[in-house]
């Protein structure tokens, strides 16, 4: 089970079809990928990084931006046996630097814009280098085993140090109760993903889902003005649209969306947020359409959701994926798993759910302690009801949500508490209203007559990855602490300070 070749070929598409569309503001086609040319050009890049002599398992990071060549690079690396790295375009050179360095990567992989690491102590393949990748003789899939690792990607860990999480060949297999359980996906679908390729979740649900089930992915490649999405949809004739909920929001708020727009569509999906019932109910009263949400995370993706066939319950993300073990853990530290009712616990799934990682990388300790006997924790708090609906009441740890991104407070506060002017830095999720919460610095400055809040936020922005940065910044002459002098970061988020 090579993953590139499982995404490229189960449902063994005819060749001429097409399988990815690249489009623009008007929705235009800028670029059109049959399955034929992405299986060559896939074979092609394996054979030119196997010609680098890297070895099968090396891993490679990928520093390329909104361009057809990511999606190329991931699956030509896994085609060759290789472990790609992929990472979001908005991270500084410092962040790029700490991943690189904890990956081991052998190769770096650029498109000559998006930044680089200045002394990489690795070999660099820039945009002339990736052409001439392509120009090799395709050769064949590299034959791995279901365990072998396939990709790596990093997330915000509870420490505030991002960890990589390593997935095995097996993942994309392992994602088959998403294709009816969530989507209701057929070979017809034009599935249209609002997400940059290098976001896992547009690599998951924008590209492998629907190459697996023979489908055609669309992708956006323009202006983020936020009433181009109504456009883009209709032009493109979407069947599918996949975004996260605040976009949704943004979509209703600035587009003239009515019953008769984007007829194609046939139903929306979202996920990396929780969608708040009244977004619901807007989108389905404005479009007469449905939206189906899903809960995951990157150690295992989605594994909750509504569907064709699962009824919307506003507010919940609907129920376990048919085949999916889950269970609601007691808080209390056992292994007895809640009846169905009204009792909040902790959210699991089981180790043999085959979607489910194979660790954090070099990181067994953290490994370990992530299950509870046979159940992986996934830090998020819910309730089961008595007809199987999981109901969200929150996180288990700090980790906040930044358009979809799960980012570790300490990481922030790590990041700008190094800025001389400030003597105390928090840094927590404030709800602005129903369903919007935004990052929210709490600074206790060593001067406050001098303090500058702009210059904090300009440092925030050399330093931090765009979804990283604090939105709103709050002076306080002292932050709130427990005892034994834990901050409490709940206690900032409920204070009007």
């Amino acid at each position: 089970m090579n993953l590139a070749h499982y995404c490229l070929a189960n449902a063994a598409p005819d060749p001429e079809k097409t399988a990815l569309e690249v489009v623009g503001a008007d929705g235009k086609v800028l670029e059109e990928w049959t399955f034929g040319q992405l299986n060559n050009t896939v074979l092609s890049i394996a054979s030119g990084l196997r010609a680098t002599g890297l070895q099968s398992g090396d891993r490679i990071l990928l520093r390329i931006g909104h361009s057809s060549d990511f999606p190329l690079l991931f699956f030509g690396a896994i085609a060759g046996g290789f472990v790609p790295v992929p990472t979001s375009a908005q991270l500084t050179a410092s962040e790029v630097s700490s991943i690189l360095t904890d990956s081991a990567a052998g190769l770096v992989l650029h498109d000559g814009v998006t930044i680089v690491p200045v002394d990489a102590g690795v070999p660099l393949l820039g945009p002339d280098g990736i052409e001439d990748l392509k120009k090799f003789a395709p050769g064949e899939f590299v034959q791995t085993g279901d365990d072998d690792p396939a990709f790596l990607i990093y997330t915000s860990g509870t420490s505030g140090q991002p960890k990589g999480v390593l997935h095995a060949h097996r993942a994309a297999a392992a994602r088959k109760p998403m294709y009816q359980g969530w989507y209701g996906i057929t070979p017809a679908d034009r599935l249209l993903h609002a997400g940059a390729f290098n976001w896992t979740y547009t690599l998951g649900v924008g590209l492998m889902d629907p190459w697996a089930n023979g489908a055609t992915s669309i992708v956006y490649d323009g202006p983020r003005d936020p009433d181009v999405w109504p456009r883009i949809i209709e032009a493109s004739k979407a069947t599918l649209f996949a975004a996260v909920p605040s976009l949704y929001r943004r979509l209703l708020k600035y587009g003239n969306v009515v019953p008769a727009s984007f007829p194609s569509l046939r139903h929306g999906l979202t996920a990396g947020e929780a969608l708040p019932a009244g977004l619901y109910q807007e989108w389905k009263d404005r479009t007469g359409r449905e939206l189906f949400e899903a809960l995951g995370m990157s150690e295992i993706s989605t594994y909750l959701s509504s569907g064709p066939n699962v009824a919307v319950r506003p507010g919940s993300p609907g129920k376990p994926q048919k085949g999916r073990k889950v269970a609601i853990l007691s808080e209390k530290g056992d292994t007895a798993v809640l009846a169905q009712g009204n009792e909040t616990g902790l959210l699991a799934v089981h180790r043999e759910e085959p979607g489910l990682m194979l660790g954090y990388w070099n990181r067994p300790e953290e490994t370990r302690d992530a299950f509870r006997g046979d159940w992986f924790l996934t830090g998020d708090r819910a309730q089961e009801d008595d007809d199987g609906y999981i109901w969200y009441q929150g996180r288990a740890d700090d980790l906040m949500n930044s358009f979809g991104y799960r980012v570790a407070p300490e990481e922030v506060e790590r990041a700008l508490s190094a800025h001389p002017d400030v003597q105390e830095i928090a840094v927590t999720e404030v709800s602005v209203r129903s369903g919007v919460s935004l990052i929210t610095a709490f600074v206790v400055p060593h001067d406050l007559d001098t303090f500058d809040i702009n210059e904090l936020a300009g440092f925030a922005t050399r330093s931090l990855a765009e979804y990283k940065r604090p939105k709103d910044y709050r002076i306080v002459d002292r932050l709130p602490r427990t005892a034994s002098g834990k901050v409490r970061r709940k206690a900032l988020g409920s204070r009007n300070a």
